[in-house]
């Protein structure tokens, strides 16, 4: 059974930080020029959040409020479940459905240690499930 850990492990556990007091904008031109859809919040060395592309369009765009004047820590996403990197991926999996989210924080002794995203789990799966193919071929052939 794969977990986060592995997950961790192919994808690397880097992450990009932002203070809550950055300006959105500021934190969209990071996310433009990285290719990513989300930075990590942090205040005072802990984890206090996650802002998102959706936090952005939801958040600003659509209340008419202007990116260049409103700050990280307005919009970002702090109701998240975290998960530790001995959980499985088939378990973060049903918790990112039933909170409807696409990130999960991974924390270990209360601290930030990587993100993983939806599509890193799928990611894993379709490895796992290549592996496991690869087996099952060469157990039938030998």
């Amino acid at each position: 059974m794969r977990n986060v850990s592995n997950v961790l492990a192919r994808k690397g556990n880097r992450v990009t930080i932002v203070a809550p007091e950055m300006t959105v904008i500021d934190a969209l031109r990071i996310m433009s020029e990285q290719n990513i859809g989300s930075v990590v919040v942090m205040k005072d060395g802990k984890f206090a959040g996650i802002m998102t592309e959706r936090d952005y369009s939801r958040k600003v765009i659509l209340r008419g409020r202007h990116s260049s004047d409103t700050p990280v820590g307005d919009i970002m996403s702090t109701d998240f479940p975290y998960v530790g990197m001995n959980d499985g991926v088939d378990a973060c999996m049903q918790l990112m459905t039933s909170h409807r989210l696409r990130y999960l924080p991974v924390i270990e002794d209360e601290q930030l240690v990587g993100i993983i995203s939806i599509n890193d789990l799928v990611t894993e799966t379709i490895l796992t499930q290549a592996e496991t193919i690869h087996q099952l071929q060469s157990y039938i052939q030998s």
